[in-house]
């Protein structure tokens, strides 16, 4: 019984040290994403004119429950958000109230020109129902990323979320033209 419960003990504190790196990692590496959107190319179909995508992307708005980001005709929103530069998306936060917040959540990256009518045509990087952690190997150089909401908790006809974040990192590049070849002797 004591190799058993020891067992345990050492499962418990390795959990343990691998949630204080990941809490670390999250701390000091990742960033919100927000300083690198290019917002002259932000498009979000099927908003209401009262409630648009900044209520819910933009610091200040999204904190306040107040704002939000509607749908017009009908349950489903399509948003597209393209960066001033490459980056790594690590974690994505859709929240919205219980009723008529998002249920299924798609993720597109570096898919331009899409639209409801051709977004079965592409499958979807990454899904999602709740705020999750992308599959970061899917998310390693993103220039531009779709969120598609399908749905919503209770299938009413809008869909309501209050805020959207993305947290990541950017991408470093290297300066090609910098290097200087190296002679051999």
């Amino acid at each position: 019984m004591a190799a058993a419960e020891s067992a345990t003990a050492i499962q418990e504190t390795k959990f343990v040290c691998y949630y204080v790196v990941y809490k670390i990692f999250i701390t000091y590496f990742l960033v919100d994403l927000l300083d690198f959107i290019d917002w002259s190319g932000v498009e979000c179909l099927d908003q209401s004119s009262g409630h648009s995508l900044s209520n819910a992307l933009k610091q200040g708005y999204r904190e306040d429950e107040g704002f939000n980001l509607e749908s017009d005709a009908d349950e489903q929103l399509f948003i597209y958000i393209p960066f001033t530069q490459v980056v790594k998306l690590h974690s994505i936060v859709v929240k919205g109230s219980e009723e008529e917040g998002p249920k299924t959540v798609k993720l597109f990256r570096n898919r331009e020109h899409m639209g409801f009518s051709n977004v079965n045509d592409f499958p979807p990087s990454d899904t999602a129902g709740k705020p999750v952690a992308v599959k970061c190997v899917k998310f390693q150089n993103v220039r531009s990323l779709t969120i598609v909401i399908e749905d919503n908790q209770s299938g009413s006809e809008i869909t309501k979320i209050q805020k959207t974040a993305l947290y990541g990192s950017t991408v470093e590049t290297t300066d090609m033209k910098g290097l200087k070849q190296i002679e051999e002797h």
